[in-house]
């Protein structure tokens, strides 16, 4: 059922000012994209949504990891569990100062070929996923300030000496969404990290993503964020993510595709 490689159009933001939302503005918004895509020869997308819409072909739902524990709880993004003190709240969630995967660096523009045979080999996992062009993966995935961050780690092959090539064994990316805080008196902006694509060969899959974790941290994120797809949902816990109390709904418009598991889903929509 899965086995077809489609071109699609990514559908990612829609928005109606709220003085407008009651208007019927998104069928024409929807139908002028349509009408706009259908021109460059693609007649299907894939989009996600908070609401449910008929009918998703899956619902994954969002993973929150407290990086700045006193910071979420003074601005209400968290509160203090029963019997939880402040110090021990900030115990609990402390990371380590440095990652554990060996050689972990910053994704440079020579790693891009062999990063994204890896990334392109591993999404084959899944019922869903999307396929990059070399390209498309350097556009969306190569660092970029405070938009992406991604790390890899390599080995060295070939016959030795100066020529030996670095083939890309692990990658950890994830993007930068920071958001306004209103009316409080010390912070105005909550800067969040969101899982990516990560892909784990020479140290297990927990240990990446503690690793991104730690990254994020580094980076000033004040909380991480993941969906349960892919291997997400079997390390999540470990790491002590919450669970989020909403969930995002995948579409495809236009394409018929049996139902399928958070497990089973490839592509996180940037």
């Amino acid at each position: 059922a899965y086995e077809k490689t489609v071109p699609m159009v990514e559908i990612n933001f829609l928005c109606v000012h709220k003085k407008l939302r009651s208007k019927r503005l998104a069928p024409v918004l929807i139908k002028e994209i349509t009408r706009r895509v259908n021109l460059t020869g693609v007649f299907q997308a894939v989009y996600t949504a908070g609401v449910v819409l008929p009918v998703p072909v899956a619902s994954c739902r969002y993973y929150h990891r407290s990086l700045n524990p006193k910071k979420l709880v003074d601005i209400g993004f968290s509160r203090l569990a029963a019997r939880m003190t402040m110090a021990r709240m900030i115990k609990l969630y402390k990371v380590p100062e440095k990652p554990a995967t060996t050689g972990l660096r910053p994704m440079e523009m020579r790693d891009v070929p062999s990063a994204h045979r890896l990334l392109d080999e591993y999404l084959t996992r899944f019922s869903l996923c999307v396929k990059f062009s070399v390209d498309e993966f350097a556009h969306w995935l190569m660092p970029r300030k405070g938009v992406i961050t991604t790390y890899v780690a390599t080995k060295k092959s070939g016959a030795g000496g100066d020529d030996e090539e670095e083939t890309v064994t692990d990658l950890i990316s994830f993007y930068h969404l920071p958001s306004t805080i209103t009316n409080h008196p010390r912070h105005s902006t909550l800067c969040a990290g969101y899982s990516f694509y990560n892909v784990a060969t020479s140290v297990d899959a927990e240990v990446l993503m503690r690793d991104a974790l730690i990254l994020a941290k580094n980076e000033g994120m004040d909380v991480f964020n993941a969906l349960n797809l892919m291997e997400n949902e079997k390390i999540l816990k470990d790491l002590k993510f919450g669970i989020g109390d909403g969930e995002l709904q995948y579409y495809l418009y236009n394409w018929a595709c049996p139902e399928m598991e958070p497990k089973d889903v490839g592509i996180v929509l940037l």
